[in-house]
């Protein structure tokens, strides 16, 4: 973990790096300039601070930065996404205004279904509010009991199908720790119409869901051991691994590994 000092070094570099690469508007760049891009005062008037706490910063002096200005800052230098991610984290500040995920897309990523052609394993795709999007052959073998049954929805499955608690091994603790998953994954987002319609459906629709859903435990999403009791193949035993598309984080890439013997 970095400290403190090297935090506020690395955060004025960033800051006056962008500072420097920005166009100065052309009616007040007229007149000999000392720098290149904008000045610290422009920054400052832009974002709404004072020059001297704008300077201060930039040199990486001990003071408090708020996640306010922190967001008037990223306005001002035109940040991109990731840059402005990065800011974030780099402050360890949470984004009062983060940038919008978008809606679900209709289309999946013609890319990312080639990803799971090419996988030998059991792998399948899930969108920003676990729908499976696609799955190759293993998976279809592996997870019959869920895809055949027509749902798309993880949760609607795990939740209200009587399936489920036999296919899942240890399902209740799975169900829990799943749910944890979604919440914390959709916390960027708590007002999207699509989640909250999801989550008001399965509190009606399941005593259990609304059990978990009201205890508010989170969960990072994990890998490790998965365990199914197939209807053909007997007990299963594999290692989940998820992974994100840098271009599509809204997507989530899942392949059940086999566990070694």
């Amino acid at each position: 973990m970095l400290r403190q000092e090297d935090q506020r070094r690395l955060l004025g570099a960033f800051l006056r790096t962008h500072r420097e690469a920005m166009t100065p508007d052309p009616i007040a760049a007229a007149g000999r300039r000392r720098t290149p891009g904008l000045r610290r005062e422009e920054v400052a008037q832009l974002s709404g601070l004072s020059t001297t706490w704008y300077t201060w910063v930039e040199q990486g002096r001990d003071i408090a930065v708020s996640a306010a200005a922190l967001a008037r800052l990223a306005d001002a230098l035109r940040l991109t996404t990731a840059e402005r991610t990065y800011l974030f984290e780099l402050t360890r500040r949470r984004d009062p205004a983060p940038p919008a995920m978008g809606p679900t897309i209709a289309t999946t990523p013609a890319e990312l279904l080639a990803v799971l052609r090419m996988t030998a394993a059991p792998a399948y795709l899930l969108d920003k509010l676990w729908h499976v999007r696609g799955w190759n052959d293993a998976a279809g073998r592996l997870f019959a009991p869920w895809f055949d049954s027509g749902e798309t929805s993880l949760l609607r499955y795990v939740f209200l199908d009587a399936t489920a608690r036999d296919f899942i091994w240890d399902w209740e603790d799975r169900a829990r720790r799943l749910l944890a998953e979604f919440r914390a994954d959709t916390a960027h987002d708590p007002d999207d119409p699509g989640m909250r319609a999801l989550v008001e459906a399965l509190l009606s629709g399941s005593a259990m869901f609304a059990r978990f859903w009201n205890s508010h435990a989170v969960l990072a999403r994990e890998g490790g051991e998965r365990v199914f009791n197939h209807p053909l193949d007997g007990t299963v035993r594999y290692q989940q691994v998820t992974l994100m598309p840098a271009r599509r984080p809204d997507h989530k890439l899942v392949m059940l590994l086999p566990a070694a013997a």
